[in-house]
């Protein structure tokens, strides 16, 4: 991959990057905490490759102080015991939700989401996922490298 995004998007289309920027900033606000939605963020920027995303996301957990050794293995959450059922069930409904259109989630995916979450918290994580695989398609598709030197606030 070249080093060089092939347009620089945060510079265009700037009422539509506003809309990206306010959804991404009321899904942190949301009540699934910012723990939550930053985990779900690393871990559907890994499934997407998108390396922008992937740093910005695991920068902004270590700020909340988790530990290393846990974002090391978002990866591999399904075999880790740092997540809590809450955020296993979170991890497995955006795992199933990124992967639409080539598999739907299923019922039990649904099921163990319920189990969880509120319907309000459901849509609320609906909307964070729908939010990252935006950012996502955009880095990736523009190839947008990630920064050697992160711009303030990210």
């Amino acid at each position: 991959m070249s080093h060089a995004a092939r347009i620089d998007f945060y510079k265009l289309a700037h009422p539509n990057l506003q809309a990206m920027i306010a959804l991404s900033a009321s899904v942190k606000k949301s009540s699934l905490g910012p723990r939550l939605v930053e985990l779900v963020n690393l871990r559907v920027s890994q499934i997407n490759g998108c390396g922008v995303c992937i740093d910005m996301h695991w920068r902004d957990l270590v700020k909340q102080e988790a530990d290393p050794r846990h974002l090391n293995a978002i990866a591999g959450w399904r075999e880790a015991p740092f997540f809590s059922a809450r955020e296993r069930a979170a991890l497995r409904w955006a795992e199933a939700v990124n992967a639409i259109p080539h598999s739907p989630p299923t019922d039990e995916d649904f099921a163990e989401l319920r189990a969880q979450f509120s319907d309000n918290e459901i849509a609320e994580l609906g909307y964070a996922i729908a939010v990252i695989r935006g950012w996502n398609m955009l880095n990736v598709s523009l190839q947008n490298p990630i920064p050697e030197v992160p711009a303030p606030g990210f």
